[in-house]
């Protein structure tokens, strides 16, 4: 079952924000530390009270994967169209339920809420590198919209 995460789902979000971070580290070492988070549970419970920053879990008897993602919205600029935007900021299935759906399902979850509050369109960022998680939104249907590139200088 997918549905928003709530404080007791904090231990099993926070052991599978240390598999995403891996992932980072051993594919950019230079820019990730090993064996930390991106929140720690103190964040964590803040963060799932701001409603701009839905966070959803699949929930199987434990944690099996969760989605966090951004409200943003272009309004009267300039130059760009107003638009309602869901970023995808993270995304994880546990490495044990890999194979099950669980990604398919999360993602599937997230484009209707997406369509649901009037969004024009999901975004979302990919390491260069992380092949399984490119091949993975590609097959959900996402395409390139932009290309961050970078010069390592030290």
């Amino acid at each position: 079952m997918i549905r928003k995460a709530e404080k007791k789902d904090v231990p099993g979000i926070i052991a599978l924000l240390h598999q995403v971070n891996m992932v980072h580290y051993e594919i950019r070492p230079d820019l990730f530390k090993p064996y930390t988070t991106k929140y720690t549970e103190q964040e964590l419970e803040a963060l799932l009270q701001d409603p701009s920053k839905p966070v959803f879990v699949y929930d199987d008897g434990g944690v099996l994967g969760y989605a966090f993602c951004q409200l943003t919205e272009v309004k009267d600029h300039g130059l760009l169209q107003d638009a309602r935007t869901l970023y995808i900021d993270d995304i994880c299935v546990d490495e044990q339920a890999r194979g099950r759906h669980v990604g398919s399902a999360l993602y599937e979850h997230v484009l209707n809420f997406a369509g649901s509050i009037g969004c024009h369109n999901i975004t979302l960022n990919v390491w260069e590198g992380n092949d399984p998680a490119l091949s993975f939104y590609r097959k959900m249907g996402m395409q390139v919209q932009k290309t961050t590139m970078e010069v390592v200088l030290k």
